[in-house]
């Protein structure tokens, strides 16, 4: 089986204010919209944020949980760039959730959360490079 992901698809309260968030505050397009669900496309895969009530529904199960252990990671090509993106993120809605340092395993990070709470990691790894794709490439 190919090593992929194809669509990750977050559940939101309020559509409209997570649109917001992610064209305000990241600057993105979405590809598609109703009144359920937002796609955005991005390099390799989709964002969908989806009514948690209609993806409940979609999935017959109880989405009102709260949040996992996880994090979705945004990476930029400069150090300098964590935390204009971490600032513009909060201005359009999120929460810092930790504001920019140097982790013990290297390059800058902080961490922002949606409206819905969903955790982003704005990250620069010297180490990685993104292609003008946005492609992320792990060095090893």
């Amino acid at each position: 089986m190919q090593q992929q992901i194809s669509v990750i698809t977050l559940g939101v309260s309020d559509l409209g204010r997570s649109r917001h968030f992610y064209v305000h505050g990241f600057g993105w397009t979405p590809v598609f919209e109703n009144e359920d669900i937002i796609f955005y496309q991005m390099n390799g895969l989709v964002l969908g944020t989806w009514n948690r009530d209609a993806l409940a529904a979609d999935m017959t199960r109880d989405c009102s949980a709260g949040a996992g252990s996880y994090a979705l990671a945004h990476n930029v090509s400069g150090m300098g760039e964590v935390v204009a993106v971490i600032r513009r993120l909060v201005k359009a809605g999120g929460t810092l959730l930790r504001e920019a340092d140097a982790p013990p395993h290297g390059g800058f990070r902080g961490y922002v959360g949606d409206p819905d709470g969903h955790a982003w990691e704005i990250a620069w790894n010297p180490a990685w490079t993104i292609d003008e794709a946005g492609h992320v490439f792990f060095a090893v």
